[in-house]
Order: C-alpha cells, then structure tokens, then sequence
C-alpha cells in the first residue's frame, strides 16, 4: 500500500473518555509509523496541552495546533514552522466589551504565551485555576498577535458578540464550542485543521489521495472532506458522520480508531 500521512484529532477520537491513549492505540500507530507512514496529530488543542501526547506516541513529525493556527515540531527548530495570527487589538476590544456584556473570562495564546483576564471558573482542563501576575491578560503584557483568541459567555450574547467582531474584523473565524462550555474561539479566517494537514502534505509532498484522517467533531469537518480518506468515529456528532467516507465500527473508548486503522493499513 501507498505510504499514507495520517492525521489524527485527539479528543474523542485518539483519546478515551478519561483523556488517556490505550495501550492498543499506541502500539497500532507505532506500527504504522515503522511501516512508513506519517502521523501526525490535528488538535484544536494548544500545544501546551497536546505535546504530552505526541512525546507519549514518540513522534517526531510536525503536529498542527489551534485547529491549524500552528504548524511545529515540539522542542525542535523546524524550517517549515507556520503561525497564523489574528491582531493584538481585536484582544483589546473584546476586553471592553466586558464593561456591557457577561463575558466571563478572556483568553489569548500563542505557542509560547498564555494571558487570560482572570481564572477559569470552568473544570474544562484547558486553561489554568491560577495564573501568575505575568500572565494577567492586558494592554501591557500582550506585546505580540496571538494564535488564537477564547470568550468565555452566555448564550445569548454570542451572536451579538459574533456580529461586533466580524464586522470590525472580517479576516477572523469564529467557531463555537460545543458542550456545557459556552465559548467563542477566534482564529484567522480560513483556518482550520485541514489548511494545517494540506500544508504538511504539501511540504513532504504527499498527494491528497493520500491522506486518511479520523475526527469526530464539527472542527474535523474541513479535514474530513478534504482529505483522500476521511473517517468519522462512531462517537462522533452526526454532521461528521453524515459527510465522512466512512465511520469506525467503535467507539473512542473501544479503541475504536486503532481496530480501523490496523485493518486500513494491514500493520
């Protein structure tokens, strides 16, 4: 079979239910990767809490984060390193629209900074209970355009909020998160994790055909339809499900993306 680059989201589909790669993930995608292909992870994720995965699967090729805002090799200079930015400023008028609506906690990040307004009051695991003084997010301490940009706020306001911001800003993209979490995440328009898998194959020229990704929520849509082979979980949200070429017979917490893909690549 044709060496294939396979990207792989992590939450939902490489992780189980308790954020955890099994053993039998780990073996499987060690064997595909001795047998020649490319894995690599797609995350929305920051780096900052997704390299411990990629360090525990022993990769060593580049990982896309923020739904493709970064392109890198963890704890490496790689020549092909790519990050899209939006301006410092949309920061700045979403911390004074805090004086009028109920947003509950700004952040802005890039791969090597954090800076939030105040701490999270969510267990959602993706930004820090403490932040240290030098981490407080305002005009003084973001001194560069970040990666990515994320509100925390009430339903309601969100499309008021979307409309504010789009209006003054329309090279942004706006995605919602899902869940219990009421959030607005903000990159650069036409970002997503698909731009981020097509620039790894285009530098290591690899043909689309050749590409097979596995997703499992509305932000793996693009990659899912773009890529040679887009496969859905079957945990994953029906729009996924609907549009991918094909669904794993198992669930993420029945290994299901390591049975499928052990079959796919005959490893």
């Amino acid at each position: 079979m044709t060496k294939k680059l396979i990207a792989l989201d992590l939450d939902g589909t490489t992780l189980n239910k308790q954020s955890k790669i099994t053993p039998k993930t780990i073996d499987v995608l060690h064997r595909a990767a001795a047998a020649g292909n490319m894995v690599a992870i797609a995350t929305g994720r920051p780096n900052r809490i997704s390299e411990n995965y990629y360090f525990q699967l022993g990769l060593d090729t580049p990982m896309v984060n923020f739904n493709g805002g970064l392109i890198h090799v963890p704890n490496h200079t790689w020549a092909g390193e790519k990050s899209t930015t939006i301006p410092r400023d949309l920061v700045f008028d979403v911390l004074k629209l805090k004086k009028d609506l109920p947003i509950r906690m700004v952040a802005a990040e890039g791969k090597n900074f954090l800076y939030a307004d105040q701490i999270a009051d969510l267990d959602i695991g993706f930004f820090p209970n403490t932040l240290t003084k030098n981490q407080i997010l305002n005009s003084s301490s973001l001194k560069q355009d970040p990666t990515s940009l994320t509100i925390f706020v009430d339903n309601r306001d969100q499309e008021y909020i979307k409309q504010a911001l789009l209006s003054k800003y329309p090279q942004i993209e706006l995605n919602s998160w899902g869940g219990q979490v009421n959030a607005l995440e903000i990159v650069h328009q036409g970002i997503n994790k698909y731009t981020g898998v097509e620039y790894l194959a285009d530098y290591f020229k690899i043909p689309s055909k050749d590409i097979i990704a596995f997703g499992d929520e509305v932000n793996d849509l693009e990659m899912l339809t773009h890529v040679g082979w887009g496969v859905a979980m079957a945990n994953g949200v029906d729009r996924v499900k609907a549009v991918a070429n094909d669904v794993t017979a198992l669930p993420n917490d029945e290994d299901g993306l390591a049975v499928y893909l052990e079959k796919y690549l005959a490893v």
